[in-house]
């Protein structure tokens, strides 16, 4: 018997070789990243894992260790090898510098641009959004201030219940009017419920407003072009919407009652919202909850700079203080009311935990942001670590997605925490 169409086994399989591209001349010799090479290869491994079980036609990834580029790779099509292709269907190899979307991943971005703005004094966190926006204090919400929006307590995480489509998200001005228009459901600063979409766009308009330029813009201009990154922004140019990989639903089917949250969340289903992702309307509008766009290294070398405090090969980006304050914890293990798991927050950052955590075990300190729906970039000062993983695959809930969560384990298992190497040469230096 031959499985559905939407089983994950679809997905065709070849060589890893045949399907793998390295950038050689980033890459350092492990031990110059305190690494050995068995340590390189095991987190090698666990990828190529993640990209067998099916669930994924397109992985990159780039690890930075002590700023020092350790992996930078990817592994499979950029399209032609989703579920609903044929053998027939042409299949374009994927590239480690091949751009992705970073999906949800975007909040850490779209946060450190309000951070900006509050460090030079344009705005505060504390202040009303109305301020900034009048008109959204409609129907209650004049009480909703910029702190509630990075820390998903405005009350407002389904202010587009169900109306997204290409028309939409092509037209900013009309869903900021639906956002002002909407009733909060629940007071500000209540409740902690996760805003897939509407903070992103309200954050957004505030950058606008009091900058004069649109969020791509004042991103590329202040945050992006001083550290010489050149991608890595909200969208595309029309010519660059095919280098990005076709996003494919893979897995099993997505159920009641999960779906239902989605579908609240992100105000379609998860087909249509995958759907919709490769669509040129999406790819070429700004979307600051959701569409940055960039390759791994790009990724890696953002959270590099924030790693390493606001200050990236001799450029000041932020000052120190304003990149303490976003990653410091905001939400206490509450448990999110959309996503109904206990997730700390910072302002702008899911953070890490002793042991449950996004980014492996034993990582208290570190800090980052997953997208939609296994995209991962985050770093860890314990480690040293900055890291990107970027999938074109969008699994609903399925036992491969453990294969994923692997993959972090494994970079923590390799990559020690300072206090475990120093502890280790102490003991080497007692028995001399």
């Amino acid at each position: 018997m031959r499985p559905p169409r939407w089983w994950s086994a679809h997905i065709h399989k070849f060589p890893v070789e045949a399907v793998s591209s390295c950038n050689y001349e980033a890459e350092v010799e492990p031990r110059a990243a305190g690494l050995e090479p068995a340590d390189v290869d095991a987190m090698w491994r666990s990828v190529v894992a993640l990209y067998e079980c099916g669930l994924h036609p397109a992985i990159s990834i780039c690890v930075r260790r002590r700023n020092q580029v350790v992996l930078d790779r990817a592994i499979g099509h950029l399209r032609g090898n989703s579920p609903t292709d044929d053998r027939q269907t042409p299949k374009i190899p994927i590239r480690h510098d091949s751009p992705f979307l970073f999906f949800s991943a975007s909040k850490s971005m779209t946060a450190m641009a309000i951070h900006l703005l509050d460090e030079r004094g344009a705005i505060r966190l504390d202040d009303a959004v109305v301020e900034y926006i009048p008109e959204f204090g409609r129907h209650g919400k004049e009480r909703i201030t910029i702190r509630h929006l990075l820390t998903h307590r405005a009350g407002i995480p389904t202010a587009l219940g169900g109306r997204i489509d290409e028309e939409l998200v092509a037209n900013p001005a009309r869903i900021l009017d639906l956002i002002c228009d909407a009733k909060p459901m629940t007071a500000a600063g209540r409740q902690l419920a996760y805003h897939a979409v509407t903070g992103g766009y309200v954050m957004g308009e505030i950058v606008h407003r009091v900058t004069g330029r649109d969020l791509r813009q004042f991103f590329g201009d202040e945050i992006l072009r001083p550290i010489g990154i050149r991608g890595l922004n909200y969208g595309v140019s029309c010519d660059g919407v095919d280098q990005v990989p076709e996003n494919a639903v893979t897995g099993t089917p997505s159920l009641p009652p999960q779906s239902w949250l989605i579908e609240r969340a992100l105000g379609v289903g998860f087909k249509e919202a995958v759907r919709l992702s490769n669509t040129k309307e999406f790819l070429t509008a700004i979307i600051p909850s959701g569409n940055i766009v960039g390759t791994a290294d790009e990724g890696s070398r953002f959270f590099q700079l924030l790693l390493n405090e606001g200050e990236l090969d001799g450029v000041r980006v932020f000052d120190k203080r304003t990149v303490r304050r976003a990653v410091a914890e905001q939400s206490f293990l509450e448990i999110d009311a959309f996503i109904g798991l206990p997730i700390r927050y910072g302002m702008g950052f899911m953070l890490g935990g002793e042991w449950a955590s996004l980014y492996g075990a034993h990582s208290p300190r570190a800090f980052g942001h997953m997208g939609f729906t296994n995209v991962l970039v985050y770093a860890d000062p314990d480690r040293e670590l900055s890291v990107c993983l970027l999938t074109s695959g969008k699994p609903f809930i399925t036992l491969g997605q453990i294969t994923w969560f692997k993959v972090a384990r494994a970079i923590a298992r390799h990559c020690k925490p300072l206090s475990d190497e120093r502890q280790h040469r102490f003991r080497c230096y007692q028995k001399l």
